[in-house]
């Protein structure tokens, strides 16, 4: 019995919804019937004055400047790397965590160097009335836009400015400083393993000159080389530079592993192998009497051999670092704009026309609702006291 009642009174409840709806629907539309003048006026009046005061915003010119980045090629190093042992893995190594070229030429012509010398270039603390640098870097940032193709991926260059010569000019400005910046820093992986090859050569240049001013000082006997046979020497000076890469190599992990991960024990390990090996081969040299020829002649082998190999190695880094085309190509260089970017005054207008639209609409429906709830009877009372409330405000202290 209960549930049939209940099922009665659904279908009138939903009745009493719906013509609730409508009636709330209709209490709406009779207001804005009642003003259709004003809301459709309004608005195109609006928008009128917007165009109008559109015109008074000084135009802004948008310069744009398309380059290709310096692609990345496979080094033809890495079946050579081999020969230095463990040193390969820190060479390469540093290049492992790399984001792709064009991101990091996008952060290089955003990096506050490059702005700086931006701003102080074509003056822009006068041009954005910036008493700071800071400012005006934060100001030009706003008017710079720096993007990478997707598809392409081809860096473009957009820069707004009231003076569209003064805007090609810090466009195409954006690409001269991007290749002052490639100059200076090492950004491509061949670049890296150049700089790393170039300072490793360097300072075993002057070992081995070193070690040969050492050897010369020592004298020169026949009976030193047959005590010490040239392939004996050569053999030792190899091991040394294996022990000086495993070395490095230890180093580099250290720096961001700590002593118990495996693989710093295993450098450990093969490091520990590797001064024993040499140990062995130096004890007859600690032992032998008269001048110390053979251990002098071991360390100039030893140079020898490691300029060798790093002389080696960077060239190849250089032929990499050529063929990946170190050279910044500009597709399309910045030309004045003929054209204004900004202010899109027509976006403008009709902006202001649906703005105004929604304020006058409320406007209508709030103004229709309070005049309703004045004239409410239930109302009264809250309605006095709302008028005593405000009473006792206007009133003096």
């Amino acid at each position: 019995m209960m549930d049939k009642a209940l099922s009665d009174l659904t279908p009138a409840r939903a009745d009493v919804t719906d013509e609730d709806d409508s009636v709330s629907l209709l209490e709406a539309a009779v207001p804005l019937a009642e003003h259709w003048k004003l809301l459709v006026i309004g608005p195109i009046v609006a928008g009128l004055a917007a165009f109008g005061l559109a015109f008074l915003i000084p135009p802004t010119y948008t310069a744009t400047t398309t380059l290709l980045p310096p692609q990345q090629q496979q080094s033809s190093a890495s079946s050579l790397l081999s020969s230095l042992g463990s040193l390969a893995g820190l060479a390469g190594g540093a290049a492992s965590g790399l984001r792709t070229p064009a991101d990091q030429y996008v952060a290089l012509m955003q990096s506050a160097t490059v702005s700086d010398r931006v701003v102080d270039q074509f003056k822009l603390r006068d041009v954005y009335d910036q008493k700071y640098r800071v400012d005006a870097r934060r100001e030009l940032a706003q008017n710079i836009h720096i993007t990478v193709g997707k598809k392409d991926g081809l860096i473009t260059v957009e820069v707004d400015d009231k003076s569209p010569q003064r805007a090609a000019e810090m466009a195409n400005r954006y690409v001269d400083e991007l290749r002052r910046m490639t100059d200076t820093i090492a950004v491509s992986e061949a670049q890296q393993r150049r700089k790393f090859f170039d300072l490793q050569l360097r300072q075993t240049q002057e070992k081995l000159v070193q070690a040969q001013q050492a050897l010369q000082a020592s004298g020169f006997a026949q009976g030193a080389l047959k005590a010490e046979p040239k392939s004996a020497a050569e053999a030792y000076a190899r091991l040394r530079a294996e022990l000086t890469a495993a070395e490095v190599r230890l180093q580099t992990l250290r720096g961001s592993l700590s002593d118990n991960t495996p693989e710093v024990q295993q450098q450990q390990n093969t490091l520990a192998a590797l001064r024993g090996q040499v140990a062995r081969l130096e004890q007859p040299a600690a032992a032998a009497s008269g001048p110390d020829y053979v251990s002098k002649y071991r360390e100039f082998k030893y140079q020898e051999t490691l300029f060798d190999l790093f002389a080696k190695q960077y060239e190849l880094a250089r032929v990499d670092e050529s063929r990946e085309g170190g050279l910044i190509q500009v597709v399309d260089t910045a030309t004045p704009p003929e054209k204004k970017s900004k202010p899109k005054r027509l976006f403008i207008a009709l902006g202001a026309m649906l703005a105004s639209g929604i304020i006058l609409i409320a406007a209508v429906l709030i103004r229709r609702s309070w005049r309703a709830a004045v004239a409410d009877p239930a109302n009264a009372d809250q309605m006095e006291r709302l008028r005593k409330a405000f009473g006792r405000r206007r009133s003096p202290a």
